[in-house]
């Protein structure tokens, strides 16, 4: 019998909590999500405090919980790296003994030739940039020649976006596909992601039809072990393609954090057991890569107001986490719009029992994985439960 009939995991992307103690070989020292948005005026995020997050560190006007209502924690991540990949597959008890290869200067000219090659087309672009800037930049040239805008970001990833009204979404996707392949050995980057939009110059919009081509996970990692086990797993925004859909029975996307979370309390009514896995994206894709301080701070506010509601659909038998998978500090003292190397909170309720422990450091992201694998009598490779403190 497990523990908790059911488990939902939220992982709010990018909201970290402070650096690593190897933030400097990120160049990320001092960098701190949650501690300079909190500094940059009072934060109404009153769920969030009662459940223990300002019990995890000092945040600025905010006063922690006498008696959190969570568990509360951070974790560091043991792999290096400080991606999106990164983080999500050692939570599942993935360790990677080398980062995913970022492209700061862009892609190598014998990468993108070869996959100019295949694809039949010329590109433009090949330069890290915001998705919504570099559309703004060079979605008239594509319009107009036809060519895919290639581009990176500090995260491990090879994006291509193209207007639907002129490269069909199934083109798109075997552009993606092609990539992929291209992109191993030495430049086995995180994810190849599909960009479309649509509009016309001067209000191109990104569609939902976005799809991200991951890397094959190693085995066995906790969605093997769940599906193993007969334990159903629902994905909820873009955890389907971060896994490659390994052990997900059924998923969803989103198109932001509000969308995610009305999804994520479907789910919850529907679904009476397993896991209910849910990243929401707009704290990174929004917020922290476009260095807006006071939109992360009304996102968080956003996510705070919406968890009042959910929390009253969890029952005696389910056990709520909530993390991060990285940092993407904001703060303008740092030029850069890269993620952070940061702890990540940990917060983790029930309303079973209401008495917060201190779930202290932990050493890995895995040992949430590891708790969720041990409530259905499981083990992943790396970490350790902390399902006896809950």
């Amino acid at each position: 019998m497990a523990t908790f009939e059911r488990v939902i995991w939220i992982v709010l992307d990018s909201v970290g909590i402070g650096p690593l103690p190897d933030a400097g070989d990120y160049g990320d020292v001092g960098r701190n999500t949650l501690g300079h948005i909190a500094e940059s005026r009072p934060l109404a995020i009153p769920a969030l405090v009662r459940l223990g997050l300002a019990n995890i560190e000092p945040l600025k006007y905010l006063t922690p919980a006498s008696k959190p209502a969570a568990a509360f924690g951070k974790g560091a991540t043991h792999s290096p790296g400080k991606d999106t990949t990164t983080g999500h597959w050692e939570m599942a008890g993935i360790w990677l003994d080398q980062a995913f290869p970022v492209y700061p200067h862009g892609f190598p000219r014998e990468i993108i030739d070869a996959f100019e090659k295949q694809i039949g087309r010329r590109t433009i672009g090949n330069k890290p940039a915001s998705g919504t800037e570099i559309i703004k930049e060079l979605g008239e040239e594509h319009v107009r020649t036809g060519k895919p805008i290639v581009y990176t970001s500090g995260d491990s990833v090879f994006q291509i976006a193209t207007h639907e009204d002129v490269v069909p979404i199934a083109e798109l996707y075997r552009m993606c596909e092609i990539a992929r392949k291209i992109l191993d050995g030495p430049n086995r980057v995180g994810r190849v992601i599909a960009r479309p939009f649509t509009g016309a110059a001067g209000n191109f919009v990104r569609t939902s039809r976005r799809h991200d081509y991951a890397v094959e996970p190693p085995r066995a990692m906790l969605l093997d072990v769940l599906k193993d086990r007969s334990v159903p797993v629902f994905g909820v925004g873009k955890i389907h393609d971060i896994y490659n859909g390994r052990g997900v029975e059924d998923y969803v996307t989103t198109t932001g954090n509000a969308d995610g979370m009305a999804k994520l309390s479907a789910a919850v009514r529907d679904r009476k057991r397993g896991l209910i896995f849910c990243n929401l994206v707009d704290f990174d894709m929004l917020y922290g890569h476009r260095k807006d301080v006071e939109g992360f701070a009304k996102s968080l506010e956003e996510f705070d107001s919406l968890l009042v509601d959910f929390l009253k659909l969890l029952g005696p038998t389910d056990l709520l986490m909530i993390t991060a998978d990285h940092g993407c500090d904001p703060d303008l003292r740092w030029k850069t719009t890269d993620h952070s190397r940061e702890y990540v909170p940990i917060l983790a309720y029930t309303p079973a029992n209401s008495a917060g422990a201190n779930l202290g450091i932990r050493d890995t992201l895995a040992d949430m994985g590891q708790t969720v694998a041990a409530n259905f009598g499981a083990s992943i490779p790396h970490g350790t439960s902390f399902l006896g403190s809950l």
